[in-house]
């Protein structure tokens, strides 16, 4: 069902846990299957200094989640507002249709955060 770059950051996630001082977190969920995502912040210079995630869900969730950190780590935020729900499936090698709402949650947990830390200025 999954490829094998899902099934690596679904084994070995990247970036898991919490920021103690985070400038910026967001979290989301899904009623429809149970995923909710945590996203923590610490940005530097308006880019994203550092990120963990805390992701309670099914693998292409975590797998998601974890991509998601990998890819805006050191980005600036204007560029990381951007990111999209099919810029995370796409690299993650794609996912199965009825598991793209995982990486979906991913994005708008990125963008929550960044509302929160912008809330705070």
């Amino acid at each position: 069902m999954y490829n094998e770059k899902v099934m690596d950051h679904f084994q070995n996630p990247r970036n898991v846990g919490s920021i103690e001082d985070a400038d910026g977190v967001g979290e989301v969920g899904s009623a429809a299957c149970g995923d909710i995502m945590k996203i923590f912040i610490k940005v530097d210079a308006d880019c994203i200094a550092d990120i963990k995630f805390q992701t309670y869900g099914c693998g292409a969730a975590v797998a998601s989640s974890s991509m998601l950190t990998e890819i805006v780590r050191g980005m600036p935020l204007t560029q990381a507002e951007t990111v999209t729900n099919a810029q995370v499936a796409e690299a993650l090698g794609g996912l199965p249709g009825v598991k793209l709402h995982c990486s979906n949650l991913a994005a708008d947990a990125l963008q929550s955060a960044i509302a929160d830390y912008r809330s705070r200025l």
